[in-house]
């Protein structure tokens, strides 16, 4: 437990150049575009087109899920987990790619993988406003329930924190493991219930079940509930209990591996 928290107070220690330095990659990364960083935005907003041509044109069309419209329905789903796929395969990389900056502008390694998060942020709150501009033009008034808001981005966090931990970690042990992560995060857009509703009654309960053991569909359940239902987080204690089981275990066993292999990562990139 000594590890997580000396790793935790890194993070705060270093926040001005955690951010800092993620504005300098927010910029860097599109600076040879002409377009610049307009692509961050632009990208996501092609993909939730084509989702929601195949998904909600031709599959789902004029169909309403929790009282709105499927586009509506799916940008509150969608929005957070193209931040949330970006951070996990952008933090798994972190240490791979930087760990030379390192050496140059004398900080901890921890703080890798929290600034290729934040460097995802404005992305986020762009598709995060347009989302609550299409749930309300949809109909949707804001709740008390939205106030829950707070929570399930606090848990998406401590999340992305600790699984960014552990994978760009791993990633340097085992070089094959962000080509199985990327298959994995492909796979787990699926199994999310981003694009589908799990609670249709299409899938069998068990099914169903297994799939709510997944983090990722912990945060995009709640961040439907939070505004789209009239339900509060700590309605379903056993999911959140299984949410934090996991972080934690992410989070120990990350930490402890980071700060195992820290002082060798030069040498095993």
């Amino acid at each position: 437990m000594k590890k997580v928290i000396s790793i935790i107070r890194e993070q705060f220690e270093n926040l001005p150049i955690i951010f800092r330095v993620s504005k300098y990659e927010d910029r860097a990364t599109y600076q040879s575009h002409y377009l610049g960083i307009a692509w961050e935005f632009l990208n996501p907003m092609i993909q939730i087109g084509i989702y929601y041509l195949v998904f909600g044109v031709a599959l789902h069309a004029g169909q309403q899920i929790d009282g709105v419209n499927y586009f509506a329905w799916m940008m509150v789903g969608i929005a957070p987990w193209l931040f949330i796929n970006a951070s996990v395969l952008g933090m798994s990389r972190s240490v791979y790619e930087k760990v030379g900056l390192v050496a140059k502008m004398k900080f901890p390694v921890s703080v890798l993988p929290t600034i290729r998060m934040i460097s995802q942020m404005t992305a986020y709150w762009v598709m995060f406003g347009f989302s609550i501009i299409v749930l309300l033009l949809s109909g949707v008034t804001p709740t008390i329930y939205w106030l829950q808001y707070i929570y399930y981005f606090f848990c998406m966090i401590a999340f992305l924190f600790a699984f960014g931990i552990f994978n760009s970690t791993i990633s340097i042990l085992a070089r094959d493991y962000y080509i199985a992560l990327q298959s994995i995060m492909r796979m787990l857009f699926y199994m999310s219930g981003i694009l589908f509703n799990l609670n249709s009654g299409s899938f069998p309960k068990v099914f169903v079940r297994i799939l709510q053991i997944n983090p990722f569909n912990y945060l995009v359940a709640g961040f439907r509930e939070s505004f789209l239902s009239e339900g509060w987080f700590f309605d379903h204690p056993t999911q959140l209990l299984l949410f934090w089981s996991i972080t934690l275990m992410f989070l120990l066993v990350g930490s402890h591996l980071h700060y195992k292999f820290r002082a060798h990562f030069v040498d095993l990139i």
